[in-house]
């Protein structure tokens, strides 16, 4: 895996000799930001040696804690691990300190240098090695939904739309693919276009998504899967940072309102031989596609179930999965079809790909097309059918069977060994370990609905 060298961060340092201090970040097992911030002076050092953090980096959960049940906390000493930089992630951001800070992605190895199991960008890797026994290279581009906030919270407490900086208006309304909202928040959209260029994030598109302050960015397609998680990451912390420049805040929240549309990750991708051939178009132009792309869609129908504690980590992740908000609720396929799971865009049979749209905005985008790759390996080994694809609307005619329980959600992900073989035994139990302490931590809140409802009336 390629890693920044000292070179390339000394001449990094004499292009930006502004920049006084780098932010050393790992995605954890929420696609939370971790890490140290070192001086300038420090860097050629992080380069050389890598820097340490705790193991138990990936034992945390959405509040900071350490999950001893994951195995990676006190019974092991809490100990050490190497996290190296990876190349060409070193970047200015621009949104923080007048330009004066700058921002290196770092991936875990252990102390002899193999991958550590536990690293979220690892477990991604080991998917890619496996496709390469097979002469294959996927290709990805990465969709993800946010809303803007107010920073003002409504009288009880709730969140809100914010002031439109060009009318002051609060939206209320849906305005999908709206140009006239796009204008209302041209200055935000702007900022984060020139902070995207600055850290050569490939975006692609900006459009108006179907709810009040929503909004979609795409990421262009890329040969380098890790490097378009890479991108989906530092978006995401980018939208944020440029969000609080302008005085909002972004949240990429799978359902921050109960009754409008909830924050999406949609995922394309298609699939390389050793030529450059797409393996999913057809040979002969069918606009069905391939044997091979059947068989792809087959192993992500098969394992979406098992998949379902990955594509919704969190208590509110299960509460973007309600009818008639264009969220898929049962495993199903399409062309060019949105009330569907997977879909297979229009196009040239060139450009055939899939497009999984089962994960909130929430996910880690490690994780997700890790097990994406995984299930697409599962159909193609194992040449499974899949069924006939949906005409029409697939909500209409097939009954909610993804589960919406968390809880089961990750007994489902436990037992499955397609995917404990693909993702690792020792990761799986890691990730369900911590997943279900927080989920205990969550039953132990009581919300204000139930006391709204209960309180007084049982």
């Amino acid at each position: 895996m390629p890693s920044l060298s000292a070179d390339q961060a000394r001449e990094f340092l004499e292009r930006y000799p502004d920049i006084d201090s780098i932010d050393l970040l790992i995605s954890d097992l929420n696609g939370v930001m971790r890490g140290k911030r070192i001086p300038r002076d420090n860097l050629d050092k992080a380069c050389r040696l890598g820097i340490n953090l705790p193991a138990s980096v990936f034992a945390l959960d959405i509040n900071g804690h350490t999950i001893e049940a994951t195995g990676l906390g006190l019974a092991t000493g809490d100990s050490d691990r190497v996290c190296r930089p990876i190349a060409g992630s070193l970047m200015p951001t621009p949104w923080l300190r007048d330009g004066r800070q700058a921002q290196l992605l770092m991936t875990m190895f252990e102390s002899d240098d193999t991958p550590f199991f536990a690293d979220p960008r690892q477990v991604l890797s080991r998917q890619l090695e496996r496709l390469r026994h097979h002469g294959l290279t996927p290709v990805a581009a990465v969709e993800m939904e946010f809303y803007l906030l107010d920073r003002e919270r409504t009288p009880e407490g709730r969140i809100q739309p914010p002031r439109s900086p060009r009318s002051g208006e609060r939206a209320t309304q849906s305005q999908l693919y709206s140009i006239d909202e796009l204008d209302e928040y041209a200055v935000f959209i702007e900022d984060v276009q020139r902070s995207a260029r600055c850290q050569d994030l490939p975006l692609d598109t900006t459009l108006k998504e179907c709810a009040p302050g929503q909004f979609e960015i795409t990421l262009g397609h890329c040969d380098d899967v890790l490097k378009a998680c890479d991108h989906a990451v530092l978006l995401k912390r980018l939208v944020k940072g440029v969000a609080l420049k302008h005085g909002f805040e972004a949240t990429f929240m799978a359902k921050p309102y109960g009754l409008e549309a909830g924050n999406g990750t949609h995922v394309h991708l298609s699939m390389l031989d050793d030529s450059g051939r797409n393996v999913f178009a057809a040979e002969n132009g069918d606009t069905l596609g391939s044997e091979t792309l059947h068989r792809a869609v087959a192993g992500l129908l098969d394992l979406m179930p098992a998949s379902m504690a990955i594509c919704a980590p969190n208590l509110n992740s299960f509460r973007r999965f309600q009818p008639g908000l264009y969220v898929p609720m049962t495993p199903t396929w399409g062309f060019d079809n949105r009330s569907v799971a997977v879909r297979i865009p229009s196009g040239g049979n060139d450009a055939r790909r899939i497009e999984h749209r089962v994960a909130g905005a929430d996910v880690n985008p490690y994780l997700l097309i890790a097990v994406l790759l995984a299930s697409i390996e599962h159909g193609m080994s194992r040449q499974l059918v899949p069924p006939s694809p949906v005409e029409g609307n697939a909500y209409a005619q097939f009954e909610p069977t993804l589960t919406n329980s968390w809880h089961q959600a990750l007994d489902l992900l436990e037992a499955s060994e397609p995917l404990n073989d693909a993702l690792g035994s020792d990761f799986v139990h890691v990730f369900v370990a911590n997943r279900r302490a927080e989920r205990e931590q969550a039953m132990q809140a009581v919300s204000q609905l139930e006391y709204a409802w209960y309180l007084r009336h049982v």
